[in-house]
């Protein structure tokens, strides 16, 4: 689940920014669903880069396996 929370982050900022109209005092409902919403999208950004990153991997058949142990 990686992307998971970011897209949860998003979904409720969403929520919060265009569906809410309730005013609070001292509180931006729309201001904090835009906070969130800009959260997520970092969020999956940096899950994104990091997980181009880390799956460039070299798979190795088994027959190459075997010959590397064997010398």
């Amino acid at each position: 689940m990686r992307y998971g929370g970011a897209i949860a982050l998003m979904v409720i900022g969403a929520i919060l920014y265009f569906a809410v109209n309730v005013e609070v005092q001292a509180v931006d409902i729309s201001l904090i669903g835009l906070i969130l919403m800009t959260a997520g999208a970092i969020w999956l950004v940096i899950n994104l880069i990091v997980g181009a990153t880390t799956r460039r991997r070299r798979v190795v058949p088994v027959e190459e396996r075997r010959e590397i142990i064997e010398e």
